[in-house]
């Protein structure tokens, strides 16, 4: 390492943010980068540790010590060959990951660990300023053809490590443009979508095919896909939204929270106008879901500029700092405080929806919830009780269910014959990411269930490895062994 004694001279320093008054005026990223020098400073913190657990905490495996030590030395170009080799699209990760990179990081232990997210984010970046990212075509094609269904980041990642390869791939997506949910789940203000047409610019360049409102099972045959290409790598999601079953949860201004994030990012990239979305305007917004969706969610509503938004979670309020039960390096279930959160919500914990309450004209005005406690006995799974006396009703016009995803959607695995398992996402083995019909694969949430885009792409880069071999016998295409890390 360049400075060894680095942590002890530099304390952590993150992005500053545009204030919470301005930026939600528009829907721009916020972010203030550091200066070079401090940039520097960060990468210096890098403790030379003995093992860098960091390296376990990554789904990607990235190299963290190598290049946080070329960005100390100020050798950029070299920072960012470093972070390709593991990871296909760092400008996704250094914005949106969660970093467990950084609470496995040794440093954390007793004090502020690395910034290895925004380091991750600064190398990029500058390698993109710098004309460093360019198309990289194979020199050698094979007589090889993949499909590859869904544009998210499995799929992106699958398709380019596919291309290295040599084979020709096309890439289907039902939806109008590229990206997934990072195109329509993702707002803006965390990523603006140029970023995605960039990548997507130098994927095309390096011989990817991509066909959008290609809906495979709808309006592409399955079947006739199967016959035209060599092998299929499915890359469709885990979609299908989790409901609120309650009285009134078909009342008008009761929704999923992607919808109103699809069709807001829809008008944000000039497709939908204002008039056809779902505004949140004038209207007491509740958000029911803590997680990053909800946060989203909020971040949008504020930006409409709602009258009022809250916040539900039923889930205990978890502590601010590590959890006794969740020691380090392990990942840490406790409070999470999101720059949308900061921008004004009220959020509350240990609350369940008991019903949504409508006018005479079947619009939602309001909701009923009550107060919960979940019960803990060794060996049991917990049970959730309601508090008595604790029932309350809430003006609300527009309730927003941010509760996550139960699965994939059924249409290819009846198209394809395929086995679901017990959670309904595709059957494929976590040996070799294969379905049960040869030939076929499934990869990032559409085999592993929701998770992160740091888990879709490394899922899309071990899929194309199996894929590769499947169709050469061998592969040449990296593969980490990830059967010891934890599933976030």
């Amino acid at each position: 390492m360049g400075k060894t004694t680095g942590f002890l001279e530099y304390k952590r320093q993150d992005e500053s943010y545009i204030a919470p008054e301005k930026r939600i005026e528009n829907y721009k990223e916020f972010t203030i980068p550091l200066k070079e020098e401090k940039l520097k400073d960060q990468g210096a913190r890098c403790m030379d540790c003995g093992i860098p657990f960091c390296h376990s905490g990554c789904p990607l495996g990235n190299f963290i010590p190598d290049f946080n030590d070329k960005v100390y030395k100020g050798k950029w170009k070299e920072a960012a060959e470093i972070l390709h080799k593991t990871n296909n699209f760092p400008e996704f990760t250094g914005r949106l990951c969660p970093a467990p990179c950084e609470e496995a990081c040794v440093l954390g232990i007793n004090e502020d660990p690395v910034t290895i997210e925004n380091i991750e984010k600064n190398i990029v970046e500058t390698a993109f300023n710098e004309g460093w990212i360019v198309a990289n075509p194979p020199k050698v094609r094979t007589d090889k053809k993949v499909a590859v269904i869904g544009s998210g980041p499995a799929g992106l990642a699958a398709a380019q490590q596919l291309n290295h390869a040599g084979h020709t791939v096309t890439v289907f997506e039902r939806d109008e443009k590229v990206g997934g949910l990072l195109r329509y789940g993702i707002p803006d203000f965390k990523m603006e979508k140029n970023v995605i047409d960039r990548r997507v610019k130098v994927l095309e360049e390096e011989g990817i095919t991509f066909k959008t409102n290609a809906h495979v099972g709808k309006n592409i045959d399955a079947i006739q896909l199967k016959n035209d290409f060599d092998a299929i790598v499915l890359c469709g999601g885990a979609t299908v939204r989790r409901s609120i079953p309650i009285p009134g949860s078909d009342l008008k201004g009761v929704t999923q929270a992607m919808d109103f994030l699809k069709l807001n990012n829809e008008y944000v990239d000039g497709i939908a106008e204002f008039k056809d979305i779902i505004s949140a305007t004038d209207k007491n917004v509740i958000v029911i879901g803590g997680g990053d969706t909800g946060s989203d969610c909020i971040g949008t509503s504020n930006r409409h500029g709602a009258k009022s938004v809250t916040n539900f979670e039923i889930l205990s309020k978890p502590s601010e700092g590590r959890p006794a039960h969740q020691p380090w390096p392990y990942w840490p279930m406790k409070l999470k405080t999101t720059s949308s959160h900061k921008e004004g919500v009220e959020r509350f914990f240990s609350i369940s929806t008991k019903e949504f309450l409508g006018d005479e004209n079947g619009k939602l005005k309001g909701l009923k919830t009550v107060e919960v406690e979940w019960i803990f006995k060794n060996g049991e799974r917990p049970q959730l009780i309601e508090v008595p006396n604790t029932e309350k009703e809430w003006e609300c016009e527009l309730a927003l269910l941010a509760l996550g995803f139960t699965g994939a959607e059924m249409t290819l695995a009846e198209q394809f014959d395929l086995k679901m398992d017990f959670r309904t996402n595709i059957d494929a083995s976590v040996k070799d990411y294969a379905t049960n019909i040869p030939g076929i694969f499934a990869a990032g949430d559409m085999r592993r269930g929701q998770s992160l885009i740091v888990w879709a792409i490394s899922e899309g880069r071990q899929a194309a490895h199996h894929v590769d071999t499947y169709l050469m016998g061998e592969s040449n295409l990296p593969l980490k062994d990830d059967s010891d890390l934890p599933r976030v």
